[in-house]
């Protein structure tokens, strides 16, 4: 799935680390969020994209491009 653009992975939580879904951006290095559903992980994401982008902006970083999605997403 793409938020933004950006390729999206969502993989369960370890009931360890409190259960639920993490999505993540492969292409934002830490930028990542959570959710009870894999659908709620997918909504918060966008919000992780958007803080993401501004920080990267005001810290002069580089801002990889949206990679299109080549394969359908996986969920595990």
């Amino acid at each position: 799935m793409t938020v933004r653009g950006y390729r999206v992975e969502v993989e369960p939580l370890a009931a360890h680390l409190g259960g639920g879904y993490v999505a993540y951006i492969p292409v934002l290095k830490g930028c990542v969020s959570d959710g009870e559903t894999p659908e709620e992980a997918l909504r918060n994401v966008g919000d992780a994209i958007d803080c993401w982008l501004v920080a990267a902006h005001d810290l002069g970083l580089p801002i990889p491009e949206p990679v299109p999605e080549s394969n359908p997403p996986v969920m595990c």
